[in-house]
């Protein structure tokens, strides 16, 4: 009986020796999320959370060699670490690789994101939701935008330059809702699920009532999120071999149906 626990105490002690030992051999990596971009990425109480964080983890677990603390950070912070080459990787960027050469490469489309404008019912359009043009019927409206976004399109941006329209940012979705029902801006472009979600917490809140609506004024385009690495890879000596991780695990995630599930979870 003694030579069994015997046996059996060493048995334990070896296994908990190959996890420490396991885990002391793993790369620290810290990954960088959006703070406030509610329903995919915010953050509670400093812990990241929302569909993207929940899908990255799920590919982070089946990477060993890693152990991957995702932070989340304002966006536009997020950004300029990545340009300085002080940060590694921030979720969920768009892709405009010549528009932030900083960002390179780009992962594996983590999923797809339809970008939208709505307006207050004050704004009068000349044509229907199915007739609007972007961004030309727009032209002499103040458009909310999330800071350091760069949705919209080329010409949008032109006619912001040319002083066509005028493109106006805030922190966050909340405060460009908010400044929108009090008429500050004409309308806000963003991603559909992200403003529907943020709607429904301020209705919830009683912030804004619960009949009060916005007017769909525009479908712009359909967008993918994705994982953006720094260009500047002399401090991530991991950098290659994360990159084709991460990518071959997440394309093994979408195809088992993990990422379909994880949605559903904010929108059923």
């Amino acid at each position: 009986m003694r030579k069994s626990n015997k046996i059996g105490w060493q048995l334990l002690i070896g296994l908990s020796t190959l996890a420490t030992t396991s885990h002391a051999h793993s790369t620290q990596v810290i990954i960088y999320s959006d703070d406030a971009y509610p329903p995919y990425s915010y953050q509670i109480q400093g812990k990241a959370t929302g569909i993207y964080p929940d899908i990255l983890r799920q590919v982070f677990e089946k990477m060993p060699e890693f152990t991957v603390i995702i932070k989340p950070v304002p966006f536009k912070r997020g950004l300029r670490l990545l340009e300085t080459g002080k940060g590694f990787a921030l979720f969920p960027p768009y892709k405009y690789p010549n528009r932030r050469l900083y960002v390179n490469p780009y992962s594996t489309p983590i999923l797809k994101e339809e970008v939208v404008v709505y307006c207050h019912n004050d704004v009068k359009l000349p044509n229907g939701l199915e007739l609007t043009r972007w961004p030309q019927d727009f032209y002499g409206k103040t458009i909310g935008i999330n800071a350091a976004f760069s949705i919209g399109g080329e010409a949008f941006w032109q006619a912001d330059r040319d002083g066509k329209l005028r493109v106006e940012e805030a922190k966050d979705n909340q405060e460009n809702i908010l400044k929108m029902r009090a008429k500050r801006i004409d309308c806000y472009i963003n991603d559909k699920l992200s403003i529907a979600w943020e709607i429904k917490r301020l209705k919830q809140s009683g912030r804004i009532g619960k009949s009060e609506y916005f007017q769909l004024a525009a479908i712009v385009s359909t967008e993918y999120g994705y994982l953006g690495y720094t260009a500047y890879a002399e401090d991530f000596p991991y950098k290659e071999k994360f990159v084709a991780q991460f990518d071959r695990i997440l394309l093994d995630l979408q195809q088992a149906g993990v990422v379909e599930q994880v949605i559903r979870t904010y929108t059923d």
